[in-house]
């Protein structure tokens, strides 16, 4: 599906493709995600196969789009707030995803949890997607005469050490402000010679 901005999309459209990403949001927290056909989807949102297929390519599409979207309004909203690059920013930033994913988790633990590993590199792909878009508006901003090239490196670098590090610290018996405070000197570079 060919991403357009929502202010240029027909009302009906957007109306039919919340019904079907809700209809579908409700199916994984009683099946697994390998277990819902299109048919369940169809008959959960009251449409016929033909109008979701004017939405989505097939299921799949359908949960990478609905993950990008939650994650885009999410994560990318707040995301905006940030206007400087620091430690305290990346500090900032660790927190935010930490606190999303939790969030996330205690949902899927109350809710049910069968569907979660069929999304999860669909989950990082698109928040590290949201934290590249930051790091490059970051950098850009810091620095202007940097390289376009090397902005995206940067960025892709940050991102994915950042997100890296919010599974690492799982892994931890530290606060994730603990964790934070012991990563951000390998984070910004003070250790390189």
């Amino acid at each position: 599906m060919m991403p357009t901005s929502p202010d240029k999309i027909d009302p009906r459209i957007l109306r039919t493709q919340k019904l079907i990403i809700q209809a579908f949001h409700k199916l994984t927290l009683a099946k697994d995600f390998k277990d819902i056909t299109v048919k369940d989807i169809t008959d959960e949102a009251t449409i016929n196969r033909a109008t979701f297929y004017a939405h989505f390519a097939d299921k799949y599409e359908l949960m990478e789009e609905s993950i990008l979207r939650m994650i885009s309004e999410r994560i990318g909203g707040e995301l905006k707030r940030f206007e400087h690059l620091g430690k305290e920013t990346v500090a900032d930033v660790f927190l935010l995803i930490v606190k999303f994913q939790s969030d996330y988790e205690s949902r899927l633990t109350s809710q049910c949890k069968r569907s979660s590993q069929s999304f999860a590199y669909v989950f990082e792909s698109a928040i590290k997607s949201e934290l590249e878009k930051l790091f490059r508006r970051l950098f850009q901003s810091k620095d202007p005469g940097l390289s376009p090239s090397s902005v995206r490196i940067g960025a892709a670098l940050l991102s994915s050490s950042l997100y890296g590090a919010t599974l690492d610290w799982k892994n931890e018996d530290l606060s994730a402000e603990q964790y934070i405070r012991y990563a951000i000197p390998y984070l910004s570079g003070e250790y390189f010679s």
